[in-house]
């Protein structure tokens, strides 16, 4: 009888929620959709069982007409291979692959060993590690992986700089590091579908577990309500792990959880679900696929096809002088970055442009304004750079002092930084202006105000001035603290706040991702 009425009730529910969606369209002569990206970290390479759990996810997706994004560890892909499991390697690909680190859990993972690293050794030591790994699935798999995701909250700034040289586009994973209103962004480079809210609603519950899929359709009614009012609509980013459809605690706790690293020949199975466990899991996850996709506004996508949604508009436009003239009226001293009409600008990319723009009148040798690439923020804090040189420098901060220049000095400046945007594709960390320096952010100020007179006035000014500024697009990145590391394989009291640091630096990358042809 309570199955009957809870049947009832979420029928009623389906009812009154499509009613609702069809007034809202009514009244919105562009609704949005919702845009529906399933991912799945396939990482269990110790317990065989998971290669038919991955397996049947794949097929039954390639059933519905629905691709999913199968992100696949390095040694998961050898030990497919290595078990002959050409069945599954086939039926994964029939999706997209995108990768998800080298050894997953084997420590020391990507956070710990980057945590004490420097920017520059930092994407060294990525590569050094990871890119065996991903060489591996491109080379099993048969197609280049579309996007990254770290494993469990072990995130790292520096993967950035290093996924960006291999080709990897797309950041797709879940976590608290950096995140800017629960919607899609750019960040070091990369579309990051990261940090966001309602996938996470619609898995498993801790409470209901598996029987809980009357209480994910709901929550599901309400996103779908919410994001086809607006004309952008929205985006839910869904993961599962197929091991989790057939054990009762993942394989990684069982061996790696607090530090610890025990050979090969000492790692233990996990426990399995019964049969009839693991059915359940499994029919909730096809109920509600099969749900969602009833909803006539639903398009299920692809890191790959995210990634053409939410082109960035503003690489590879040629700016105007009059574009240029807005974008520095926009620059005030809390750094961060910009929305205009046709396109969003990180505050890299705003200091690139701008710099650009008047070295081209210090050399009187005009050029198209072309972006092409996004630097990244500095590689050490205006502090660190100058350190030593406290007799010379300005500090920095909002405490900096006031300084002003000659043209002729500031000019020279601008050349200087032009050469460095070039060789480094990255902010300087202090700019000089002959023996004193300046946080870029308080560089970028100014750059915008000397913009500025020279679009209105075609001349120079006589001096220029540099104020106290920051970073403030800073903020949407999290300070280090126990709650960012509460993953179970890292070791008790791990922290990273020296990398954290460095997160907050390539602040400076940080944009909204716009849907092409939204506003």
């Amino acid at each position: 009888m309570r199955i009957k009425v809870v049947v009832l009730l979420a029928t009623l529910l389906g009812l009154t929620a499509f009613s609702r969606v069809a007034r809202a369209q009514a009244q919105n002569t562009s609704p949005g959709k919702v845009y529906i990206i399933i991912w799945f970290d396939t990482e269990d390479y110790i317990l065989p069982q998971s290669d038919d759990a991955a397996k049947r996810l794949a097929a039954f997706l390639t059933q519905q007409g629905i691709k999913a994004t199968f992100k696949v560890v390095g040694e998961k892909g050898r030990v497919l291979e290595r078990r002959g499991r050409r069945d599954v390697i086939g039926a994964l690909a029939q999706h997209e692959i995108g990768y998800h680190s080298n050894t997953h859990s084997q420590h020391p993972t990507p956070a710990e060993y980057e945590a004490p690293l420097d920017w520059t050794d930092g994407v060294e030591e990525f590569t050094r590690r990871e890119r065996t790994g991903f060489d591996d699935v491109r080379r099993i798999f048969g197609q280049m992986p579309t996007c990254y995701g770290q494993p469990g909250s072990s995130w790292a700034p520096e993967s950035f700089a290093a996924l960006r040289k291999w080709g990897i586009k797309v950041y797709l994973d879940e976590g608290t590091q950096v995140g800017l209103n629960g919607k899609p962004f750019w960040y070091g480079g990369l579309l990051n579908i990261f940090n966001t809210a309602e996938g996470s609603k619609l898995r498993p519950g801790d409470n209901e577990g598996w029987d809980g899929l009357a209480d994910a359709r709901a929550r599901f009614q309400e996103f779908y309500l919410r994001m086809t009012s607006r004309p952008e609509g929205g985006v839910i980013s869904l993961y599962f792990h197929p091991c989790e459809f057939i054990h009762k605690e993942f394989w990684d706790g069982v061996n790696f959880a607090h530090g610890a690293n025990p050979p090969p020949a000492e790692w233990q199975l996990p426990p399995m679900k019964s049969p009839e466990e693991s059915e359940k899991a499994f029919k909730y996850f096809e109920d509600l696929v099969t749900y969602m996709k009833s909803f006539p506004r639903v398009e299920f996508i692809t890191a790959s096809q995210a990634l053409r949604l939410f082109r960035d508009t503003a690489q590879r436009h040629t700016f105007s002088t009059e574009e240029l003239a807005s974008i520095a009226r926009q620059v005030d001293p809390d750094v961060s970055f910009q929305v205009h009409d046709d396109y969003n600008l990180a505050a890299s990319e705003v200091f690139s442009l701008l710099n650009r723009y008047v070295a081209g009148v210090v050399n009187k040798s005009p050029q198209a304004f072309l972006l092409d690439g996004t630097p990244y923020g500095p590689a050490t804090s205006f502090e660190d750079a100058i350190a030593g040189r406290s007799d010379s420098a300005q500090p920095s901060g909002q405490n900096a002092a006031a300084l002003e220049v000659p043209w002729s000095q500031f000019a020279r400046t601008v050349l200087d930084v032009e050469d460095f945007l070039e060789k480094n594709e990255q902010i300087p960390s202090a700019v000089w202006l002959g023996s004193k320096a300046v946080p870029p952010e308080s560089y970028l100020v100014a750059l915008a105000q000397v913009t500025t007179r020279l679009v209105v006035r075609a001349e120079p000014p006589e001096n220029v001035s540099l104020a106290p500024a920051h970073l403030a697009a800073a903020k949407y990145v999290a300070d280090d603290s126990p709650q960012l590391w509460g993953w179970v394989i890292f070791p008790p009291g791990f922290r990273a706040p020296k990398m954290m640091r460095l997160a907050k630096l390539q602040a400076w990358t940080l944009k909204p991702a716009r849907l092409v042809g939204s506003r």
